[in-house]
Parts: C-alpha cells; sequence; structure tokens
C-alpha cells in the first residue's frame, strides 16, 4: 500500500472514531455524570495506550520532563474531559462538534505567536470568519442562557489547543507522538482521581451496554484513535495532509447523532457550523 494511501486510511479511520464520541458520550451520560466518567475514560484510554506501548516499546520520560508531561495531561485530557462532558449535556453533537473543530486555527494561531509560524492575511480573515460562524452559534435562538454549553465546549477547544501546544514542545525534545499521548493520558487519569469513588460507584450501578459504551469510548476514541493519528503523521509528507481530515468530523458527528440519537440540527446549527467548516479549510489550504 502506498504512503498516501495509508495515510487516507489512518486518517479516515481517526476521525470517524473521533465523531462517534460526540453521540455515544450523550448516551454514557444517561447513567454517568461529567467528571466520573472523565476519570473512568482516561483510565481505560490509559490502560490501553500503556499496552499498546508496551509492544511498541515506547520510552520512559526524563524526570525533568515530568512536570512537562503532568501540564499536557491536565490540558489535553483532565481539563478537555470536564469542559467537554459538560458541554455536550446541552449541545447536539454536530454543533458540539463544530466548536471542537476550532482546534486546529487556535493552534495555528498560538504557533504564530510562540513558534514564530506565518500566517498569511487570508488566514486571518478566515480566523475572524470562524468566530463569527461561533457567534451566530451563540446567539441564533436569542436566549444566551440555553446555550451555556457553547461555552463549556468552547472551553474543550482552548484547553485542547494548550495540549497541542505542549505536544509540540513534547515532540521537539525527542518524545514520539504515542508518548507523548500515553504519559499524558496517564496523568490526565490520575489528575482526574478525585471523582474515582463516585466513577467506581456509577460503574457498578449501570447497565452491560451503558458499560459498554464507555468501554468503547476509553478504547477507541480515546486510546485507539490517537494510536492512528500517530501513525498517519509518521507517513505523511505535510502535516496539512492529516489535520485536512478533522474538518469531515462535524459531518460525520451529525450523521452519527442523527443515527443514533434522532438529533435534527437546527437551521443555527447548519448557518454557522458550515461558516466555521468554511473559513477552516480555506484558513488550511491557503492561510498558512
Amino acid at each position: 500500500m502506498q504512503a498516501k494511501h495509508k495515510v487516507f486510511l489512518l486518517s479516515f479511520c481517526t476521525v470517524l472514531l473521533w465523531a462517534s464520541a460526540f453521540p455515544l458520550t450523550k448516551v454514557v451520560q444517561e447513567q454517568f455524570t461529567s467528571n466520573p466518567l472523565g476519570f473512568l475514560r482516561c483510565s481505560i484510554a490509559a490502560i490501553f495506550l500503556i499496552i499498546i506501548g508496551k509492544c511498541s516499546h515506547i520510552r520512559i520520560p526524563a524526570k525533568k520532563d515530568i512536570p512537562y508531561f503532568i501540564l499536557s495531561g491536565a490540558m489535553g485530557f483532565t481539563g478537555y474531559m470536564i469542559f467537554f462532558n459538560t458541554g455536550i449535556q446541552t449541545l447536539t453533537s454536530a454543533t458540539s462538534s463544530i466548536i471542537v473543530a476550532l482546534t486546529p486555527i487556535l493552534t495555528a494561531i498560538g504557533c504564530a505567536k510562540v513558534y514564530h509560524e506565518k500566517i498569511k492575511t487570508i488566514g486571518w480573515i478566515t480566523i475572524a470568519t470562524a468566530f463569527m460562524g461561533v457567534l451566530v452559534l451563540l446567539l441564533w435562538d436569542g436566549v444566551f442562557s440555553i446555550n451555556i454549553g457553547l461555552i463549556w465546549t468552547m472551553g474543550a477547544a482552548l484547553v485542547f489547543f494548550g495540549y497541542n501546544m505542549m505536544s509540540r514542545f513534547l515532540s521537539s525534545k525527542g518524545y514520539t507522538a504515542l508518548e507523548i499521548v500515553t504519559y499524558s493520558m496517564i496523568f490526565g487519569a490520575l489528575l482526574l482521581g478525585f471523582w474515582s469513588v463516585q466513577g467506581f460507584q456509577q460503574l457498578a450501578a449501570s447497565d452491560m451496554s451503558h458499560i459498554l459504551a464507555l468501554v468503547y469510548l476509553g478504547a477507541f476514541p480515546s486510546a485507539a484513535a490517537y494510536f492512528l493519528w500517530g501513525k498517519a503523521m509518521s507517513f505523511a509528507n505535510r502535516t496539512s495532509e492529516v489535520t485536512n481530515f478533522m474538518f469531515v468530523t462535524p459531518l460525520l458527528s451529525t450523521i452519527l447523532g442523527f443515527l443514533i440519537l434522532r438529533e435534527v440540527p437546527n437551521m443555527g446549527t447548519f448557518l454557522g457550523g458550515a461558516i466555521i467548516i468554511c473559513s477552516i479549510i480555506v484558513f488550511n489550504l491557503k492561510g498558512k
């Protein structure tokens, strides 16, 4: 199989797994509350990543780098799970996935400031239009309070942007993508340990279908997807060959949300989402 075909297959499988997390999180929240769910999902993911890492012979991080992995886990997994799980309670899968899809743009802005990566004028224009799309989502219904989930989900996008910046930093220190996500996930799960007792109590009271959905969330969208993403990056000539696939996530989430939850997005989601997705695509193709 040619490298470009491997990139396509691995990247598409990754975004499909990520897209499935949006509706299935809403399903699992029928029996699990937000923070205990985050602890259980990260813990399951950490176990699977440790197994994958052991088979791949990943290295133990240097002691001086452990604080960086703690910060990476705090943002990418502890913070992300708290914000994401809280936000999606009052959003459709489509709206949540559209907001999270802003992360690559936030990462590009951060890299421009920290690593002096250039953003063209068209890039800054598309950044502005993307956030106009967010305003459409926020204000469409005219009652800001019912859209508070958007604020939480914006928080998820922001902390995941922080994780991406830390990943870039740790990568520059010689760590592989699998090493970064494995140790970040472990520390993320440990920091969510404050809700471990509630998590195990809710686990004991849950039915098998919700437990299986929880295991799926930990094993596939959290563990396997990051492993496949790293593999795709290793075969790609340019990062954008892989990150372009993130634009498919909202479409897949919308389809899965309809099939699993019978969610029908309102016109604000279609209009604001179209503005955001078009802005992100133009930014990735022309803005960098």
